[in-house]
């Protein structure tokens, strides 16, 4: 048997969703950009390209050759 909660915050949730939030958003969206208004944390330092990074390794270049942790990927490319 499934318990009474169990079902009516589905219900409410959805209701609130679907009816009530595209009526109170609006009035409601200035109060909430007042106080969430930071943005999301970024990287300002902008290494140059073949900049060495303090362990020694070079962190990746922007030309798709490596990952979102700096480790450089080698392409695989046949030589003739």
């Amino acid at each position: 048997m499934v318990c009474i909660p169990c079902i009516v915050i589905p219900v409410l949730l959805w209701v609130y969703k679907r009816f009530l939030e595209p009526i109170i958003y609006p009035v409601i969206s200035p109060f909430i950009n007042a106080f969430w208004n930071k943005k999301a944390v970024t990287d300002t330092s902008t290494p140059q390209k073949g900049a060495e990074k303090s362990n020694g390794t070079y962190k990746a270049e922007s030309n798709g050759e490596g990952t979102a942790n700096g480790v450089t990927i080698a392409a695989d490319k046949k030589a003739d």
